[in-house]
Parts: C-alpha cells; structure tokens; sequence
C-alpha cells in the first residue's frame, strides 16, 4: 500500500520544524491526504546527505509512494543536488509534492517532465556560474603572484578519515568497498574507494 511521507528541516531553530509540520499538516488535509510518518531534521545544510537524514528518507520511500515538503531548498544544498534527489525518486516512481512552489512532480505527468529540463537547465547554468567564478578567482591570486594548490604529496582531509580503523578492519577482513559502504553508514563507493587507493589502505590492512 503507498505511503505518505514529510520531510522537514530546519537549520536551528526548532519552532521553525513545527511550522513547516503545521503547512504540511493544513496542505493534506486542504487535498485530502494522510500523512503517514513525518522525517524531522534540525540541522545544517552543510552536512552530508546521511547527518540531514535524506538517505533514511530515501530508504523509506518505495515506488508509488508520495513524498511532501514545504519548498525545494530543503532537499537540497544545490540546485544540482536538488535536481539529482528528484531524479532519484521519479525514477523510482515516487511523487514528490512542493508547496511553496506550488510543485506536482509524477513520472508520467508532461508538465512535470518540462519542470524537471528547466530545473536540469539552471543546475547546469548553476555549475557554470560556480565554475566561472572559481577560474576568476585563480586569476586574480595567480595575477597577484600566489601560488596556487597544495603541495605534493599532502593528502586532503576526507570525512572517512574519522573510520578509517573501521575501514582497515573491515578490508583485513575481505569485505568488498560497497559492502564496507553500507556497513559505515556512507552513500557513495566510489569516494571511499577513491580514499582507500589514495592512503594505499588495502596494502596496510593485509
């Protein structure tokens, strides 16, 4: 049976979650849904997908389930990344209802396939302007005689650096990377298999 569920967020203040829960709650019941579980978050934007509980979200929807939000930028710290949820779960054949921005969102619905190319159009136009404005900004430290980049052989901080005893164990142990993924609660593979070759983790593990 599909199922409908809420997602709200809020950065800190937590009167803010209940006025979202309050929009959403009038929302329903203006169009006759039941709202069936509420995904409550107050926390930064800044964090991963996993601390704003977008991937638990993910995990709970199933196909031809509904998903409802006060507006866009809380699924999201980009347009690119709002962009990419959304493909996620139309893909999966998940409604996903906006209210603020009056947004319908259905696989099979031709309005919401023109909505989601304008939104494809401005996370591209968003990478662009990000882009642009990083390649001016080299410029104008390289004019000023900065030099640019880190020094050889400086490996960056990376978020797994907090698991990565974690990680050795459980490559000692043979476990594959999308299995130590899931083990560790991340989202990505490839990043931490991008992690594991750069610190040569799999030579110190053995």
């Amino acid at each position: 049976m599909s199922k409908i569920m809420a997602y709200i967020r809020a950065s800190t203040d937590k009167q803010a979650l209940s006025h979202q829960k309050l929009e959403i709650l009038e929302f329903a019941h203006k169009q006759n849904l039941k709202v069936d579980e509420f995904v409550e978050m107050t926390i930064s934007s800044r964090k991963t997908s996993k601390d704003r509980r977008i991937d638990e979200l993910l995990e709970k929807l199933g196909s031809t389930d509904s998903l409802i939000v006060t507006e866009l930028s809380h699924l999201g710290r980009s347009t690119a990344e709002v962009i990419s949820l959304i493909n996620a779960l139309i893909q999966r054949n998940i409604r996903i209802i906006i209210i603020k921005q009056g947004i319908d969102i259905q696989q099979q619905d031709m309005q919401s396939k023109v909505m989601l190319t304008l939104f494809s159009l401005f996370a591209e136009l968003e990478r662009d302007l990000v882009s642009l404005r990083t390649k001016e900004a080299l410029a104008a430290k390289k004019a000023q005689g900065q030099k640019l980049g880190k020094p050889k052989g400086i490996l960056q901080k990376s978020k797994f650096d907090a698991d990565i005893a974690k990680i050795k164990e459980l490559l000692g142990y043979g476990l594959s990377v999308r299995k130590i993924t899931k083990v560790l609660g991340y989202s990505n593979h490839i990043a931490l298999n991008t992690y594991i070759n750069k610190r040569n983790l799999l030579a110190s593990s053995k």
